[in-house]
C-alpha cells in the first residue's frame, strides 16, 4: 500500500468515525430532551424560538444523515480518487455541510411553526395536536403526497447517489456547496410532509420521532422503496380519513 493510498483510506476512517459520532450525539441529546425523559405530570413552560430551532435541527441531523450516509460516503470516494488523480480535491464536510443547511432551512419554518402553536393554542412538544381535524387533514396531506410525480422524483434522486453525482458533479468546493444543496433539496422535497408528521404524535415523541426515521430509510435503501412509500401513503390517508370521520361522533 503506497503512502496516499493509506492517506486515503484513513480519510474514509475518518469521514465514518465523524458521521457515526454526528448521527450518535445528535440521538443522545434528543433522548436527553425527549418527553420520555421528563418526569411525568412536568409542567414545561412554553419553549423559546432558539432552543426549538436548534431542537429540529439536531432531530433533522439525526433523522436525515443515516439515510444520506451513502451519499456522503460516495461523494468521499469519488473525491479521494480526484486527489489521488492529482484533481481538484474538496473535504466531504463540505458536501455534508450544505446538505445539512437545507434542512437547517427548514428546521427554522418548523420552530417557527411550533413557537407559533405553542404561544397561540396548545403545546405540541408530547402529545401532538389535539384536533382531530387537523390531525386527520395532516395525515390525508401526507398520504397524497406519496403518490405525486413530486415525490417520486425526488426520491428517485435520493436513491440513486451515483447517478446523482455523476449527473450533478462540479468540480471545486462551489460544486461540492452546489451539489449538497441540491442533494437536500431532493431529500427534502421527498421527506417534508413526512417530518410534519412530528405534529400529529409529539414534536419530542422519541418513539413517533425513531418510528419516521427509521421509515425515511427504509424508503430511501430497500428495494421496494417506492412501493414502500405508495403503501406508506395509502395507510396515512386511511389513518387521516378515520380521523376525520371520528369529528362526526364526538
Amino acid at each position: 500500500m503506497t503512502v496516499l493510498q493509506a492517506l486515503l483510506r484513513r480519510e474514509r476512517i475518518a469521514v465514518i468515525f465523524v458521521l457515526l459520532a454526528a448521527i450518535g450525539l445528535a440521538w443522545a441529546w434528543l433522548w436527553s430532551h425527549s418527553a420520555m425523559s421528563m418526569p411525568s405530570g412536568m409542567h414545561m413552560p412554553p419553549p423559546q424560538f432558539p432552543f426549538l430551532f436548534a431542537m429540529w435541527w439536531i432531530m433533522m441531523a439525526a433523522m436525515m444523515l443515516p439515510s444520506a450516509a451513502p451519499m456522503i460516503l460516495l461523494f468521499g470516494t469519488i473525491s479521494e480518487h480526484a486527489r489521488a488523480s492529482c484533481k481538484p480535491y474538496v473535504p466531504t464536510a463540505v458536501f455534508a455541510s450544505a446538505y445539512l443547511v437545507v434542512w437547517g432551512a427548514f428546521s427554522l419554518a418548523a420552530a417557527g411553526l411550533q413557537w407559533w402553536i405553542e404561544v397561540r393554542f396548545e403545546p405540541v412538544m408530547s402529545m401532538g395536536l389535539s384536533s382531530r381535524t387537523l390531525t386527520g387533514m395532516l395525515l390525508i396531506a401526507a398520504g397524497a403526497y406519496q403518490f405525486t410525480p413530486l415525490k417520486d422524483a425526488c426520491l428517485r434522486q435520493c436513491r440513486s447517489p451515483f447517478q446523482f453525482l455523476m449527473s450533478n458533479w462540479r468540480p471545486g468546493p462551489r460544486g461540492a456547496l452546489r451539489m449538497g444543496l441540491g442533494h437536500g433539496v431532493y431529500c427534502l422535497g421527498c421527506c417534508w410532509l413526512l417530518m410534519g408528521l412530528l405534529f400529529v404524535g409529539g414534536v419530542m415523541n422519541l418513539w413517533w420521532v425513531v418510528g419516521v426515521a427509521l421509515y425515511v430509510l427504509l424508503e430511501k435503501l430497500v428495494p421496494g422503496g417506492p412501493w414502500l412509500s405508495r403503501g406508506a401513503g395509502l395507510a396515512l390517508a386511511v389513518a387521516g380519513t378515520a380521523a376525520l370521520l371520528s369529528t362526526l361522533n364526538p
